[in-house]
């Protein structure tokens, strides 16, 4: 089983004078809109999964600096989420402050990143300490695999195996992700559901409101129908009885 050596630990750099922290690099967020529709689906995704979670941060294309007083060191994973943190609103991440590295990271590849996202990030996450190590490739043209998945395993990263259906589990998330008809699907296998976006989850809402109310339009209709069909009949009973009450007079005045 291939792994992958962690780098040992770059230590902080102490310093007296104020360091900037730039929080942007001046690189787009993705290389294509197929990269940002999925990517940005991934993130607000996950934003409304852990949205009831006031410890764990979710953010993407954020500038994260790992040693202090060295603002050249520094990385911007398309996708990062920590737990034991909270959901302040951070210009920068800021590992020495924040305390700790994420615990999960994803890149999204290209032809221009998946070399460096093999390489240099896998190491540099690696050294950090970051548990889980995601890699996605929307053209499936560039990774040996259009999903890829490690774990960090005494030091070292571990190639996740894919399930029966081709997904890959996240343990630290808890999370599976698969690649699918949206680009890139995340499930949730405790609640057996597919994690949805904010506006996902509003158009399902209103679809099935509007089921519902079909349905109840067409239970109304139903019961009045049913209504107007018991009226009939009564009123064809009423008729007949009227009928045999007229031919039952007629017999009496015969006789």
């Amino acid at each position: 089983m291939a792994t992958y050596t962690k780098e040992r630990q770059i230590p902080s750099v102490p310093t007296d004078t104020p360091i900037f922290y730039p929080d942007t690099d001046g690189k787009p967020m993705a290389v294509s809109d197929l990269h940002r529709r999925i990517l940005t689906r991934t993130l607000q995704a996950l934003d409304a999964h852990f949205e009831q979670q006031p410890e764990v941060y979710v953010s993407g294309d954020i500038l994260m600096y790992y040693v202090e007083g060295d603002p050249r060191k520094s990385v911007s994973p398309d996708v990062l989420v920590s737990f034991g943190l909270g959901k302040k609103n951070r210009q920068t991440y800021l590992v020495w402050v924040e305390g700790k590295s994420p615990d999960f990271t994803m890149e999204f590849s290209s032809k221009t990143t998946y070399d460096r996202d093999l390489g240099h990030k896998m190491r540099l996450y690696a050294s950090l300490g970051v548990q889980d190590y995601f890699l996605y490739d929307a053209e499936g043209l560039y990774l040996p695999s259009p999903l890829m998945g490690f774990t960090l395993i005494d030091g070292v990263y571990v190639p996740l195996s894919s399930g029966t259906d081709g997904g890959l589990h996240s343990d630290v998330l808890g999370l599976d992700f698969q690649v699918s008809d949206v680009g890139l699907g995340l499930y949730d296998p405790v609640a057996g559901a597919w994690l949805q976006t904010p506006a996902e989850s509003a158009a399902a809402r209103a679809e099935r409101e509007t089921e519902r109310a079909n349905t109840a339009e067409t239970r109304a209709n139903t019961a009045e129908a049913q209504v107007k069909q018991e009226a009939e009949r009564a009123k064809a009973a009423e008729a007949e009885a009227a009928q045999l009450r007229e031919q039952l007079e007629r017999l009496r005045t015969r006789r």
